[in-house]
């Protein structure tokens, strides 16, 4: 459970988050073996994801400074860490990410898509004019360790994002936070997509833990909470309801 206290900034969030007990996207030894199950089942090569080895590199060399001083780790959230985190934290706040966007620009092709029908979650775009408002969740000194395991787990799985510790304003006051921003060279980072083409993606693409419209869904209600206004959000669950509405005539 959250620390009582965890919900004092923001009141609103109570009872809407995924308790760490209850996530899916808690990547324990037996959740990624039913993983690599699935990975299997699916037809996805044994190196679908990278070696337990390289991810726990990753997150030792971002996170060497704060498990060398024992600090408390901060962690930015703009996509399905905003509601389902699937680790233990002790305060939650409202943040800004300048120079930076939400884009569904990341291929998957077994948390919500299939390798026949593969999904879009979203990334971090650099964007010089805009910013990215989302959450920082902060994980207790005492625990860092491993709930940073799990966490690492579940997003360099595949090595698609550029993890990296950066200043972030919160109403508080700036806090050093961790930040996963799209790794452009990845092969299954797709760069240049139409809203259009997006939106068709997203209405049909289905995998291991739900639909590639509910993780939309999921997200404009989140936003919708905070009050945070995302016009890119907000024009592609339109087209997504468009197309939806259009495939059921």
């Amino acid at each position: 459970m959250p620390h009582p206290n965890a919900f004092t900034h923001l009141p609103e969030l109570q009872n809407r988050l995924t308790p760490a007990s209850a996530s899916g996207l808690r990547l324990t030894d037996e959740v990624l073996a039913e993983w690599d199950a699935q990975a299997r089942s699916q037809g996805l090569p044994a190196h679908w994801r990278l070696p337990d080895s390289e991810v726990e590199q990753s997150r030792r060399d971002v996170l060497a400074t704060i498990t060398a001083q024992q600090q408390d780790l901060w962690v930015f959230a703009y996509g399905s860490l905003m509601w389902n985190p699937g680790f233990h934290f002790a305060e939650v706040r409202r943040a800004h990410l300048p120079g930076y966007a939400r884009r569904f620009s990341l291929g998957t092709t077994i948390g919500r898509g299939t390798p026949d029908c593969p999904g879009l979650v979203l990334t971090l775009e650099p964007d010089t004019d805009g910013a990215c408002e989302g959450l920082v969740f902060r994980i207790p000194a005492p625990l860092v360790d491993a709930e940073s395991r799990l966490l690492w787990r579940r997003e360099m799985i595949t090595g698609a994002y550029c993890p990296a510790l950066l200043a972030l304003p919160t109403p508080q006051g700036t806090v050093q936070a961790l930040v996963l921003v799209a790794n452009t060279r990845h092969p299954h980072h797709q760069d240049g997509l139409s809203m259009q083409s997006t939106a068709a993606t997203i209405a049909r693409a289905c995998g291991r833990i739900g639909s590639n419209r509910d993780y939309l869904d999921q997200l404009v209600r989140q936003l919708d909470v905070l009050g945070v206004e995302d016009g890119y959000v907000r024009a592609l669950a339109a087209l997504v309801y468009a197309t939806a509405c259009g495939h059921a005539r």
